[in-house]
């Protein structure tokens, strides 16, 4: 791809944050199905696999509530691979029976390597949270290994529902334990962090979600939309429950929570800007990936709109109630660009110059994230700079190239105004997950000017040279590469003579 400044790459960030929500790069999503034993085979399948408009949910990571049994996750992943449209490569990590219900994680194995399931918060009684809150770790397929800025830490919680100060403070316990865990355990490694689920709380301001979300904590809201949700038409477009029409879609209680990794704009990265606030006139805000899978925001304290409904459609809708099984929730999803990839040249030789002369050879940089896999929109831009050393010169500037594309060429020149062997190195400095920093070795050699009355090429000016001169001058031979045209007018004559006569006097 034509490589860019940083200027010009601001606009390139925008168009592909707005193309990668028509299609998911690496796309999440949190469901609680409402003390699910099994069944609902159809309904599932339709809610998400079903397309409506060119949009399905078809998320390649999905951390489900209310779960009540490993039979219950395991008819879940057959349902995941059995529907019409799914490519079939679920899986599911050990399922752990908490007290009351449980999560469970299912993964697409094209997509996402499981690092495994941790309790990171007990579950009991009154004053503990009711359930298990489980740590679910993972990484995009290709970003493993040493570098733990492709890692994601999934914490799945539902906490305690109910508005009392008991409510509450049981909710905060289980926000504090998140908390501390991701601090002292997550943020050491490098990883990303994710608190999903049912939170149960009706306000940005309850004690629990600032200890998570709130001013200078450790995760945020990717759609800025903090207030009080419950029973307020203000939030329609986000809100969750209850699309089964108990009570009617007035609440937020499902939402998505990412750590500042996920928010800064490089590397693994939510496909969204955070510093917008979600829409309050239409649910297809440009500006974000985050959905609230179903919710077209017309049907505010009523039952979730079949009918009409302009996000899903008609059959998807109804699913999305069926599955809620009298009271429930729907899905919240979203999408997120994996890392940009630094490739380039390995090596650079200029092999021998002459003193004096211009030289250039080309060195390509590119971005090696796997475009197949996640699409182009959803892969970082590669961003760079270069550098360099030795008597070598680069280019300067910050360079882009997007995954899926051509390499950027780039000229790098060498100082030949002294003569000797030259070595130096091309540093790459970059925002590629592989290597921040790519140094490619760079060699040459400037050969001093050549001594015009050294005729015979020995390095010595001498009689030889003049007999050599002579003998070419008569017609006789001439030393390779070499003529009796000594002063380059096109004539072999007397001022040629006379032009070696004086380089032969002058020496070198």
């Amino acid at each position: 791809m034509k490589k860019q400044s940083v200027t010009a790459l601001a606009g390139v960030v925008s168009i592909g944050m707005l193309a990668g929500t028509a299609a998911a790069q690496l796309r999440v999503a949190t469901w609680n199905i409402s003390n699910y034993a099994g069944g609902r085979a159809s309904d599932l399948q339709t809610a998400i696999y079903a397309s409506f408009e060119g949009r399905s949910m078809r998320p390649d990571v999905i951390v489900t509530q209310e779960f009540l049994s490993t039979s219950a996750r395991d008819a879940f992943l057959q349902i995941l691979n059995t529907a019409p449209g799914s490519p079939g490569d679920w899986a599911t990590v050990q399922f752990i029976d908490g007290p009351d219900t449980d999560s469970a994680f299912f993964y697409r194995t094209t997509k996402v390597v499981s690092l495994g399931v941790t309790v990171v918060s007990q579950g009991g009684t009154d004053p503990q949270p009711p359930r298990n809150t489980y740590r679910y770790d993972f990484h995009p397929v290709g970003y493993g290994g040493g570098n733990g800025s492709g890692t994601i830490a999934w914490y799945a919680v539902h906490m305690k529902a109910g508005s009392s100060s008991t409510d509450q403070a049981r909710r905060q316990v289980e926000a504090q334990r998140i908390r501390d865990d991701f601090l002292g355990t997550i943020v050491p490694r490098g990883w990303a962090g994710v608190v999903a689920g049912d939170f149960n709380v009706q306000s940005s301001n309850q004690a629990a979600y600032q200890t998570l979300a709130g001013a200078g904590a450790a995760f945020l809201d990717p759609i800025k939309t903090p207030g009080s949700w419950n029973n307020n038409s203000s939030f329609r477009f986000v809100h969750t429950q209850d699309p089964a029409g108990a009570g009617g879609m007035d609440d937020r209680h499902d939402q998505i929570l990412i750590s500042g990794l996920l928010a800064n704009g490089t590397g693994l990265d939510y496909i969204g800007n955070v510093a917008v606030p979600y829409s309050t006139t239409t649910w297809d805000d440009p500006n974000h990936s985050y959905r609230a899978w179903g919710n077209d925001g017309t049907s505010f304290d009523n039952t979730l709109r079949v009918t009409g409904n302009t996000m899903v459609g008609a059959s998807i809708a109804q699913s999305l109630i069926t599955v809620c099984n009298g009271a429930g929730h729907l899905p919240i999803v979203l999408d997120m660009r994996v890392p940009a990839v630094a490739g380039a040249t390995p090596s650079l030789n200029f092999g021998s110059v002459a003193q004096g002369s211009s030289a250039s050879v080309a060195v390509q940089v590119w971005n090696s994230a796997n475009a197949t896999l996640w699409t182009p929109a959803g892969v970082d831009s590669l961003r760079y700079t270069l550098a360099a050393s030795g008597g070598f010169g680069a280019p300067g500037g910050t360079f882009a190239d997007e995954a899926g594309g051509t390499a950027n060429t780039h000229t790098i020149t060498i100082d030949t105004s002294t003569s000797g062997i030259k070595s130096g190195v091309i540093t790459i400095s970059s925002n590629g997950w592989n290597k921040s920093s790519i140094s490619i070795p760079i060699t040459g050699e400037v050969l001093p000017p050549v001594c015009p009355a050294d005729f015979d090429g020995d390095g010595f000016v001498d009689l030889f040279d003049f007999d050599a001169f002579v003998s070419c001058f008569e017609g006789s031979s001439c030393p390779p590469g070499t003529t009796a045209d000594f002063d380059n007018d096109g004539f072999v004559d007397l001022f040629d003579f006379d032009a070696f006569i004086s380089a032969f006097e002058s020496g070198c």
